[in-house]
């Protein structure tokens, strides 16, 4: 039977949801730390109000 280790998010950079029109700050930094190694995804938090800029990281 195999087992998975339990996966963690940890928040690189938050960004206010309301930027300007055709402005995509979340996106440019998460593609900035995709081109240094870094498995960076966009998310939303709705609580906040929020893109988040998150990686996978497993924990043990």
């Amino acid at each position: 039977m195999a087992t998975t280790s339990p996966q963690a998010r940890t928040v690189l950079e938050r960004f206010p949801a309301g930027a300007p029109r055709g402005s995509w700050p979340a996106e440019e930094y998460a593609a900035a730390q995709r081109a240094q190694g870094t498995n960076a995804q966009v998310v939303m938090d709705l609580r906040t109000d929020q893109f988040l800029v998150v990686t996978d990281t497993t924990t043990q």
